[in-house]
């Protein structure tokens, strides 16, 4: 799917009923998906975070500027925060399958809509900037909406798009294309803004003013902004921080730095707080790190990482942080209701008398037990007294083996789900020539499909055998019949998913592209069988002390 994300940001945080006039017109686009919308009081703004499909992102953000700018009079507006505009800055960023090009090309076409339309004066930035000078959101917002009217009068500030005439009420807006930007608050016990600051100015790329040559002392990080406020609401300063590039710069050595530099000054960071969305990979990386630093890297399950980062970042001080709300890809998972259902109710479920889940989603299962098993005993073995020349070797399986046993699990539900579509299409219409062709290449398609999720399945069972192979050889001796086990419930997997391909494959009328699968199929199944015997044949004489 083609996703593009748009966080756009309003002059708003305190009327309700503006913020929820704003939310209704992006959730009234089709194809569009309001993810979050958060409010600040002290801030008076509000970021908004919505994602779908590019043209219908553009169309959303397109009526929420014009919503904005209609309910929102800058004239009256005040707050902590940085601002010129109803509307003050619209970012696109690509999510899936889409280029950064891409997202500028629908900055250039909103900015002109906007500016013709609206009557508003539209500047581009980031990557949609038309002159470096305007790259960097703060050297374009420079004296914020106060200073507007005479900017727009000097001929280096006249607009990209739309008059060159100050918008009293709408101020201005500015659009443009980016990587993902975390805006991050670092939480400190302490009200002083002057502390804060001193923090942010240690952090931040722009450094700080050396009074002595009138030059700047740069900051520990690049791609990242500073300052520092007090908050009332919260009742102590922040560090407030926009992290501009996550790959350079991880939110994690910026919490670690600026809890040194807080120790430093006499005081203590409590937390921290990620306004808006957040990319999994930000907490994914934070937690590895964090649990590199307790010498337990192996074997956690991805849900585990990302609560050691919220722990560690201490996400929760001042709100509740949920992660199914907060990381953006989590919007966009399919329902996993087989694999989300407990132990006896998968299995009274698989008892019935309905088709499905089957037998495919059963050698899915097993497969998932197989990475389990085998990343318990890597686990095992990384933290056992004596095998510490295996460390490295054994937090490599317990990787791999977490990701294998999560892809693993959403085959349990893509089986079922790919089965029922199968069956939805056996009930199309088939009164008229036409309607009989069009539900036999439905079906043919849909089968072609149900073929294809097996087949994954089965095609990751050599590398289960593998990682089961190695922690048997070099694993802790104490889990070997865990290991055994593991090996079991691959080669499981393997025949469980290798008869799911060819009863699908039976009834095709493409013989020429099930004959490849079969072939494939075949290929897989009989490396699944060479390395399965040769694994139990040395497990049964470790078993048997020989």
């Amino acid at each position: 799917m083609t996703l593009i994300e748009c966080v756009p940001n309003i002059s708003e945080g305190r009327n309700q009923a503006t913020i929820d006039a704003v939310a209704e017109v992006v959730r009234k686009v089709p194809g569009v998906f309001l993810l979050d919308v958060d409010p600040g009081m002290a801030t008076n703004r509000t970021v908004f975070t919505f994602a779908g499909e590019p043209q219908a992102v553009e169309e959303a953000a397109f009526e929420l500027i014009k919503k904005a700018a209609e309910l929102i009079d800058m004239r009256a507006h005040s707050g902590e925060h940085a601002r010129q505009g109803a509307v003050d800055v619209c970012p696109f960023i690509p999510i899936n399958d889409v280029t950064m090009e891409e997202c500028v090309e629908i900055s250039h076409r909103l900015g002109k809509r906007v500016g013709d339309e609206l009557g508003i004066p539209i500047y581009l930035y980031a990557e949609a900037a038309t002159r470096p000078e305007r790259q960097k959101l703060p050297d374009i917002r420079a004296g914020e909406y106060e200073a507007l009217a005479e900017k727009l009068r000097q001929t280096a500030w006249t607009p990209d798009y739309g008059p060159a005439v100050f918008n009293a009420k709408a101020g201005a807006t500015v659009i443009g294309a980016r990587k993902f930007l975390v805006a991050y608050n670092i939480n400190l016990n302490s009200k002083s803004v002057r502390l804060a600051k001193e923090i942010a100015f240690a952090i931040r790329e722009s450094g700080r003013l050396n009074k002595e040559t009138g030059g700047r002392i740069p900051g520990l990080y690049k791609h990242v902004q500073a300052t520092g406020w007090y908050i009332p609401e919260y009742k102590r300063s922040q560090v407030t921080i926009n992290i501009l590039d996550i790959d350079e710069t991880p939110v994690h050595k910026v919490f670690e730095s600026c809890s040194e530099l807080a120790q430093k000054l006499g005081a203590r960071v409590t937390g921290s707080e990620i306004v808006g969305m957040v990319p999994k990979k930000v907490l994914l990386e934070a937690g590895k790190y964090f649990l590199e630093k307790q010498s337990a890297t192996t074997g956690v399950p991805e849900s585990d990482i990302i609560q050691t980062a919220i722990l560690s970042l201490g996400l929760n001080d001042v709100h509740p942080f949920d992660p199914q709300k907060k990381i953006i890809e989590e919007q966009f998972m399919p329902e996993t209701p087989l694999a989300s259902m407990s132990i006896k109710h998968f299995t009274d479920e698989l008892s019935t008398n309905s088709p499905a889940p089957g037998g495919g989603s059963v050698a899915a299962l097993a497969g998932s037990l197989s990475a389990a098993l085998t990343s318990m005993v890597a686990s095992l073995t990384f933290e056992k007294k004596g095998f510490e020349h295996a460390q490295a070797e054994m937090k490599s399986h317990g990787e791999k083996t977490q990701t294998l046993k999560a892809m693993l699990m959403n085959a349990v539900d893509e089986d079922t789900h790919a089965f029922n579509a199968v069956m939805k299409c056996f009930g199309m219409p088939k009164k008229t020539d036409d309607e009989k062709a069009v539900r036999q290449k439905a079906i043919e398609d849909a089968t072609k499909q149900a073929t294809l999720v097996p087949l994954n399945v089965l095609k990751t069972t050599p590398d289960l055998l593998l990682l089961a192979e190695a922690v048997v050889e070099r694993g802790n001796p104490n889990s070997l019949s865990d290991a055994g086990v593991a090996a079991l419930m691959a080669r499981t997997a393997a025949h469980g998913a290798y008869y799911n391909i060819l009863i699908n494959l039976k009834g095709l009328q493409d013989k020429l592209w099930a004959e490849h699968i079969r072939k494939e199929a075949e290929n897989i199944i009989g490396n699944v069988n060479h390395i399965a015997q040769h694994l139990e044949e040395q497990i049964k004489m470790k078993l048997s002390g020989f």
